[in-house]
């Protein structure tokens, strides 16, 4: 079992993080750390007390997005690491929220000129513009049509999440995912 354990919700926030490690020139393995996809956020209260119920219990941290973070809470609660937490003895313990989620997070730290470059680089761009023009999209903010775009296809926010991540400057990486995988290594 790794000595650390990271939760996060799903596919695309794990291979997020595993992604910054690798730019980073970290080997989770190496280092002992695991970056668990819930596989939905209402798995972590029973995720988290199986790691800590183990012989061996991890170290765990996690990641979610704000709109999760009671579902977090619980959690914590639940496995007996504190009563009604605020966010920053969470993230004391580890957790971190994303405002909204992982990709409003990395779009921000992007720009949105950044963004459009990299979906000209995996060859969606002719798709975003075209999204872009559905009547629903016309009149909304770039930033929100960047982040329904990438869920508009399955696969397609796992591939982003690695693209947005390898196309960071590694000195404007949004803090909560900076901050999961700092608090994993400490």
């Amino acid at each position: 079992m790794a000595k650390t354990a990271i939760l996060v919700e799903g596919a695309s926030d794990r291979v997020a993080v595993t992604t910054l490690a690798a730019r980073r020139k970290l080997d989770l393995t190496e280092r002992s750390i695991e970056v668990v996809a819930l596989g939905g956020v209402t798995n972590v209260a029973r995720v988290l007390l199986e790691l800590r119920s183990a012989k061996d219990a991890p170290r765990v941290a996690g990641l979610c997005d704000s709109r999760e973070i009671r579902y977090f809470r619980v959690a914590l609660e639940r496995a007996g690491l504190g009563d009604d937490l605020s966010m920053r003895e969470m993230e004391t313990l580890g957790f971190f929220a994303c405002d909204a989620d992982l990709e409003d997070e990395l779009i921000r730290a992007l720009g949105v000129s950044a963004v459009e470059a990299i979906l000209k680089g995996e060859g969606d761009l002719p798709a975003f513009r075209t999204f872009q023009n559905q009547p629903y999209q016309r009149d909304r903010d770039i930033q929100l049509q960047l982040h329904r775009f990438f869920g508009t296809m399955g696969g397609r926010k796992v591939q982003y999440a690695r693209a947005l991540v390898e196309g960071l400057d590694l000195g404007a990486v949004p803090r909560p995912l900076d901050g999961v995988l700092t608090f994993a290594l400490g």
